[in-house]
């Protein structure tokens, strides 16, 4: 984008541009405008510094991927069957529990282990082969509500003891049903404070992303001294804002842009910023994009080639890559997303 437009962008923008086509799973009515973004300015591209805290076993670009706990006409996968280009897996899902805030992780027999500690060694063997595997919250159906203390706090309990129990080397939110920005960043802050080196990714949907005033942007940088990425669903979203106020189709290498860009001028950290998409028009209502789309995205941002319409006024070499769902889906499309996708991350700037 050029940095007359970068440094027009008002909360006013925002406000009054027009959202089209939003998913009927994304919340509905109006959201707070964003405030300024920082202007561009004539120096090199550069990017901000990376956060303090950061878990060291998460590569400066990284690809992250789903892993299903359940059939859904994907691939069945175990742990040890992942594709290795996966930097880290997210285990799908943990459930709510009977105690407000509280999750529980159940092994589904349809992904066919044998036992419990045949699931905790094939952690293990990923963890020593390099990847982080963390535990995911939420999902389409997921009934996780954290809205008070106690609830934080149960939350905290839980994922901490999961993380124990299993050995997951942290938590993921995917929470698309609603989020309280105080109480999660609370939740968040109390498993860091247990677990110096967790890892801590989110997949927000598009519309949960537009304004740093939005529940799951105010948690995101509530957390930002330690969160590792967002992999913002780019996908089930319908049209959306851009960082300068225009409406882009999804499907496009623009929409991925220029909605990161949001994030990217917003607060967050380029390393904290990764692209989600589908591992295949499958794996989604709307929005997949060939791996080759997705490649192109992270060049524009990391490199300023390969863009669109959308030019942003700056690079983000630090940017920390892309997410799929899923690894399943993805084994049933010839692993093209590990393989194509996989390897233009790991070749970043």
């Amino acid at each position: 984008m050029p940095a007359r437009l970068l440094a027009g962008l008002t909360a006013a923008l925002l406000t009054t541009a027009v959202l089209v086509g939003t998913s009927t799973a994304q919340a509905a009515g109006p959201h707070p405008p964003a405030p300024s973004a920082t202007p561009a300015t004539d120096a090199a591209p550069t990017t901000t510094a990376a956060p303090a805290t950061t878990a060291a076993a998460v590569p400066r670009h990284a690809v992250t991927g789903y892993w299903q706990n359940f059939d859904n006409g994907a691939t069945v996968q175990k742990l040890k069957e992942v594709d290795g280009a996966y930097d880290i897996i997210a285990v799908s899902f943990a459930e709510a529990t009977g105690q407000p805030g509280a999750v529980t992780f159940r092994l589904d027999p349809a992904v066919g282990y044998g036992s419990t500690d045949e699931f905790k060694a094939d952690i293990k063997a990923k963890q020593a082969a390099g990847t982080s595997v963390i535990l995911s919250v939420g999902g389409e159906r997921g009934a996780v509500s954290v809205n008070d203390a106690a609830s934080a706090q149960n939350f905290a309990d839980s994922v901490s003891g999961l993380m124990d129990e299993y050995g997951f080397n942290g938590v993921d939110i995917d929470l698309e049903n609603g989020l309280n920005s105080t109480y999660m960043t609370q939740a968040l802050k109390s498993v860091h404070d247990r677990h110096g080196d967790v890892v801590v990714t989110m997949a927000p949907q598009t519309i949960d992303m537009q304004s740093p005033q939005n529940e799951y942007f105010k948690t995101a940088l509530g957390i930002k001294d330690f969160l590792t990425a967002v992999n913002m669903q780019y996908y089930n979203s319908g049209s959306m804002n851009g960082c300068d106020g225009k409406v882009y189709a999804q499907g496009t290498v623009d929409f991925l842009t220029a909605l990161a860009c949001i994030q990217l001028e917003g607060g967050l950290d380029p390393s904290q910023v990764g692209i989600g998409v589908p591992a295949s028009a499958r794996a989604a209502g709307a929005g997949y994009v060939a791996p080759s789309v997705v490649n192109a995205a992270l060049d524009c941002l990391t490199r300023g080639s390969n863009c669109g319409s959308f030019q942003p006024s700056r690079t983000y070499p630090g940017l920390r890559g892309a997410m799929t769902w899923s690894t399943n889906w993805d084994a049933a499309n010839g692993n093209a997303f590990a393989t194509q996708v996989g390897a233009h991350v790991h070749d970043l700037p």
